[in-house]
């Protein structure tokens, strides 16, 4: 059983696939961290792929995210301790 191997574009050049015995890996060059085991290069291909759509539409949606909580009136500010969204009753402080 022949299966086509995917060609990865131009962009993809700050990335790479490792094979080890494990499984597939690719690797992001640029912070030298490493995803897999894949059972095959397909699926490791198609995850680096995956990835790289996440980071170029993550950017973007949460401008947009953004936009939204301000017509809507949400405030931005989470209080990390409990997860809520901050009152415009209390006075937010933070410790440092």
């Amino acid at each position: 059983m022949t299966q086509k191997i995917p060609t990865t574009s131009a962009e993809f050049d700050h990335t790479r696939i490792i094979e080890r015995p494990d499984g597939f890996y690719w690797q992001d060059e640029s912070d030298g961290r490493e995803y897999g085991p894949f059972q095959t290069m397909v699926e490791a291909v198609a995850d680096m792929q995956l990835a790289d759509d996440e980071a170029a539409g993550g950017a973007a949606g949460a401008d947009e995210l953004r936009e939204a909580g301000d017509v809507l009136g949400v405030p931005d500010w989470v209080d990390p301790d409990t997860g809520q969204l901050a009152d415009d009753e209390r006075t937010r402080t933070d410790d440092h």
